[in-house]
Order: C-alpha cells, then structure tokens, then sequence
C-alpha cells in the first residue's frame, strides 16, 4: 500500500520544540519533494515547508522561517519537521506530501501533490 504516515504530534507548551517525522512506505521518497502542510481550526490549509528530492533546496513559509527546519533521509524514506520556539499560533493538524512533478525544487503546491498522509496534530497551549 503506497502512504504516508506522520508522527511526532502532541502538546507542547509555548516555547517548546517537536519533531514531526513523515515516513513513506509502498514508494521510495528519492524521487519526490516532499512537503508540509498545515491547517488550524477554521482557517485554510497553508503550506509551511518544502524540501527537493535530493535536499539540496529548501523553502519555508514566513511564519517558520528561523524556528522549524525540514530535512530528510532517504536511506530511511523519512522527511522530518524539527519544530523550535513553538507558539500557539502553530497550532493545527500537520500533513506530509510527496510531489514527483517539481521533485527537482523546493515548490511543494499542492494540487501537484501525489501522496497525502492523513496528519498528526500538534497543539500549543500552557
């Protein structure tokens, strides 16, 4: 069965880090940009960071730039979300997708998106 599967999600409080990790298995990721994604409660799903096939390009929403960091192994078939300096803000369930159309860049848009996992929520809160 070809899926994604994320894990890491949790409660945190305010200041915190998470690591979220999002692990394929069916399919090898070497051939995919992989992104995440998230959506809060009553808002829109929005992109939060990309990374190519092979790492060599990444691309963050403003929101994270300085605090989250995405980076994969392939050898593992995992792409990982490194989380730091949490905020409430941040709250929402978090989506991996894997992209083979731009696999050479960091874009990650979503209709492009092969491979949806189904999300892991993490929630900020003191």
């Amino acid at each position: 069965q070809l899926q994604l599967v994320e894990s890491g999600g949790g409660l945190v409080q305010p200041g915190g880090s998470l690591r979220l990790s999002c692990a394929a298995s069916g399919f090898s990721l070497d051939y995919y940009a992989v992104g995440w994604f998230r959506q809060a409660p009553g808002k829109e799903r929005e992109g939060v960071s990309c990374i190519s096939a092979r790492g060599g390009s990444t691309n963050y929403a403003d929101s994270v730039k300085g605090r989250f960091t995405i980076s994969r192994d392939n050898a593992k078939n995992t792409v990982y979300l490194q989380m730091n300096s949490l905020k409430p803000e941040d709250t929402a369930v978090y989506y991996c997708a894997a992209d083979r159309t731009y696999s050479g860049q960091a874009m990650c848009v979503p209709i492009t998106m092969d491979y949806w996992g189904k999300g892991t929520l993490v929630t900020v809160s003191s």
